[in-house]
């Protein structure tokens, strides 16, 4: 479970990375853990099998019935009716435009209505064969909440960057607190990484500098956050008080990233799923929610991978603190 945690966290840092590159200046919110877990449904069968086990190993840990947070996921196969796969754990489809509703209505509750129509209209169509599905909800309070009293609107700094750094300012909730929190100071980067608990310090959020963004990797990551960098110490926190909805087409993003196969007609092996070589991975789209407040967090995300027929016409070219893993990840810049 260890490597599984490792190649997730270094997964969500490289499409942090990407989606920065991307949207330099706007905020960012996803849920590596949802990405890498509907992904890794379209593996051979075999190390499908041992990916789920790996995903069933680490939520068992996680997600202790006798914890004071919510942390619930699942996976779901969505599966043509008359195409022939491997696998029998799937729900038949026929008509794909109903079965787009049905895959709406179950992410839906399964994330307690924070994402809806994940599926837009014409994503699937007379060519879509199969469906991956994961939703993840996450709801915890802080470990010591925020006074709602202290909370107040005050000017909040806002970088733009282009050829010249063009300092806004907008009024944004924000809540304080003064206490004792793990802290670490980056002294080569002169920046500070600092360490909020959730549920009685189960889980926690890592909150790290823009200036990060550029030398994140799991390595580097794992090191900031070890017992001999992090030291507890008073400190006065100002969070922001906020709420995002984000959505992404991750096709580009992990092609960039060395997916390339899977999205190529030529090249595209799912041998694992049918005895055929007719799948090609055509989509991935990506939905998140998060909420910050006084209480707690709240988050939620889901993410679908679209498999259809290879056809020849060329007009089509997805963190803890026992484990270390990373459910969420993003970037808060602009209210």
């Amino acid at each position: 479970m260890d490597s599984l945690c490792a190649a997730n966290t270094a997964f969500a840092l490289n499409l942090l990375r990407k989606l920065c590159e991307n949207r330099n200046g706007q905020n960012l919110f996803f849920s590596p853990f949802s990405i890498s877990s509907a992904l890794s449904m379209v593996l051979s069968l075999k190390k499908a099998e041992d990916a789920h086990n790996g995903y069933q190993s680490l939520l068992s840990e996680i997600n202790d019935p006798n914890t004071k947070y919510i942390l619930r996921t699942a996976n779901r196969l969505y599966g043509e009716k008359t195409f022939e796969f491997l696998s029998r754990r799937l729900t038949s489809c026929c008509a794909w435009e109903d079965s787009r509703k049905q895959i709406n209505s179950w992410v839906e509750e399964m994330n307690e209505g924070k994402i809806r129509n994940l599926l837009a209209a014409g994503i699937l169509n007379s060519l879509t064969r199969l469906v991956l599905v994961n939703a993840i909800y996450f709801k915890g309070n802080w470990a010591k909440q925020f006074d709602k009293e202290r909370t107040e609107e005050v000017p909040f700094q806002i970088n733009k960057q282009g050829t010249w750094v063009l300092l806004l300012r907008q009024p944004c909730a924000m809540m304080c607190r003064k206490a004792m929190f793990n802290m670490a100071y980056i002294w080569d980067l002169q920046t500070k990484i600092l360490e909020l608990p959730l549920c009685c310090n189960e889980l926690s959020m890592i909150i790290l500098s823009s200036r990060l963004e550029r030398e994140l990797t799991y390595e580097k990551l794992i090191d900031w956050l070890s017992p001999q960098a992090m030291e507890c110490r008073e400190v006065m926190v100002s969070l922001p008080r906020f709420k995002l909805e984000e959505n992404y087409d991750l096709k580009p993003f992990l092609r960039s990233m060395g997916m390339l196969d899977a999205f190529d007609i030529g090249k595209a092996d799912f041998s694992g799923i049918s005895a055929g070589s007719e799948l090609v991975l055509s989509e991935v789209v990506h939905k998140s929610f998060v909420e910050v407040n006084e209480e707690g967090t709240e988050a939620a995300a889901a993410t679908a991978g679209v498999m259809m027929m290879r056809c020849i016409i060329p007009s089509f070219s997805s963190s803890a603190q026992q484990t270390s893993t990373i459910l969420f990840c993003g970037r808060f810049c602009s209210p």
